[in-house]
């Protein structure tokens, strides 16, 4: 039988609240990959693969179809978390904790048009869609580069 090593758990008090340090916030300005999680209804977890902006003012903003689970999970409950990979190293990522500030029709596919533009250089191809926006109030953050925690940096 094989045994588990258990991490210790990370205690919320030790999770920096505020922005990352400027070398961070310069992967996260970067179009790298992102998966956001949300909580589902039976209080289970559902995570995707997501693009994202980071504006940089403390917010992150995300957008999808109507259809999409994850849009009614964040309406029924905003507390959300993102990690973000680097797409060069994937062993350094930043992962963001935080709730739904806002939840927006994007009618004319300004922003998923803007985001698409980050991630590949033109604007969103699917032009008969039904976009909405979360702009999501970043709380909490932590990120490691390998096996070094780059919180304590």
């Amino acid at each position: 039988m094989r045994s588990l090593r258990v991490r210790p758990r990370v205690d919320s008090a030790t999770v920096p609240r505020g922005l990352p340090p400027p070398e961070l916030q310069e992967l996260l300005a970067a179009p790298n990959p992102c998966v956001i999680a949300t909580i589902r209804p039976d209080g289970e977890l559902h995570t995707a693969a997501t693009w994202y902006e980071w504006p940089g003012d403390g917010t992150v903003v995300v957008n999808m179809d109507g259809s999409r689970r994850r849009l009614g999970h964040m309406r029924a409950d905003p507390r959300v978390s993102l990690t973000v990979l680097d797409g060069q190293r994937w062993y350094r990522h930043v992962s963001l904790s935080g709730r739904v500030r806002e939840i927006r029709r994007d009618p004319a596919l300004e922003d998923i048009d803007r985001i698409a533009r980050r991630y590949t250089g033109g604007d969103y191809r699917r032009r008969e869609r039904d976009s909405w926006t979360a702009v999501i109030d970043v709380e909490r953050w932590h990120a490691w580069d390998g096996g070094r925690d780059l919180t304590k940096t």
